[in-house]
Parts: C-alpha cells; sequence; structure tokens
C-alpha cells in the first residue's frame, strides 16, 4: 500500500534511526515524518487489539505522546518501529486489563465480500461467525489476547512478539498455544 513501510526495507530503517536521533534533538519535522510512517500500521494493530477505533486512536496518539517524551532515552542500537510498537502494544494492553471484562470485536470492519458472493444466507452466516468470535475472544485474558493476534493477525514472529511485549519466546509460544486451544474449542461448532 502507498505510503506504508514494510518491516523488510532495512534502508527505511535506517533512515528511521536518524529521524529518531534527530527528533530526540528536538527536530519535529523528524518526528511528525517518524508518526506519517508509523501511524496506519500501529492504528491498525490498535484497533484488532482493542476492537474499538476510538480507543485505538486514543491509544496511538498517548504511545507518540510518550514517545516524543522519551526520546532522548531511546537506545540507538534497537529499531524505531520495534520501540514504538512496543509502546503501543503496553498501552492496548493496560487499557484491556483497565476494561474487564468483555471486549466487542464489533467495531472493527470486516472486508466486505464482493457482491456476487454476498447472499443474504451467507452475510447472516458471517455476522453469526463474528459475533461468536467476540464472545470467544473475550474469554481470553488480555495477554492471550495480545500474542494471538500479533501473531494470527499481524503475522509476527514469536521472537518479535516476545520483543514487543517484553516477555521470552517461549512465553509467546505458550500463550498462543493457549490461546488458540481456547478459541478452537469456542468455535467448534463452525468447524
Amino acid at each position: 500500500m502507498p505510503g506504508e513501510r514494510r518491516p523488510a526495507d532495512e534502508s527505511a530503517g535506517r533512515d528511521d534511526g536518524l529521524l529518531a536521533v534527530r527528533a530526540g534533538e528536538g527536530d519535529e519535522e523528524a518526528f511528525e515524518e517518524l508518526v506519517r510512517r508509523h501511524a496506519p500500521g500501529l492504528l491498525r494493530l490498535a484497533t484488532r487489539l482493542l476492537g474499538s477505533r476510538t480507543e485505538a486512536e486514543d491509544a496511538v496518539q498517548d504511545s507518540f505522546v510518550s514517545a516524543w517524551r522519551k526520546l532522548p532515552e531511546f537506545r540507538r542500537d534497537a529499531r524505531f518501529g520495534t520501540w514504538i510498537h512496543r509502546i503501543v502494544t503496553n498501552r492496548c494492553l493496560n487499557v484491556l486489563r483497565a476494561r474487564r471484562p468483555a471486549v466487542d470485536l464489533e467495531g472493527v470492519p470486516e472486508p466486505q465480500a464482493p457482491e456476487h458472493e454476498a447472499s443474504p444466507a451467507r452475510v447472516a452466516e458471517g455476522h453469526a461467525a463474528v459475533a461468536d468470535l467476540t464472545r470467544a475472544m473475550a474469554g481470553l485474558s488480555p495477554e492471550q489476547r495480545v500474542c494471538w493476534v500479533l501473531r494470527e493477525l499481524n503475522g509476527l514472529s514469536y521472537e518479535s512478539i516476545a520483543e514487543s511485549v517484553g516477555i521470552s519466546p517461549e512465553a509467546v509460544r505458550g500463550r498462543v498455544f493457549r490461546a488458540r486451544r481456547y478459541l478452537t474449542e469456542a468455535m467448534a461448532a463452525w468447524r
């Protein structure tokens, strides 16, 4: 997609490092460029984690404010993308923990089916499946939910998730495994 930074793009990572250094020295334009580069992907992540576009926007904005304040402390050996990703993930975890019990995923937009495939029965079935998945995901702990979303919906490696969440890759594997097992059992009627 235009304007989206691919994680595998090493030159963008180096550019991010330079921009982070400049922003840490007070260069607002450098920080604005970092926000432009990373905000769309972080907003998608936060929306998936929180299930609410409004809460996701707040979490990403709060994370960028926090990042701006902490930029002088930013370790230059880390990648800015990984660092801001961790800040957003932790902010979302805090929001999830604070609002117990359940999270409604109805606010996350579904991709639209092409017109020729969108029969009323198929649409009704899709809505029922989303409702059941929403109820099932409410049964996951916030920690399991974050790891599952980062792995299954964002396609991150266990190592990347571990770095973002601040736990070991083995702990991530355990959380993803337990989340998958729980969701498989909860969604058994849809197999």
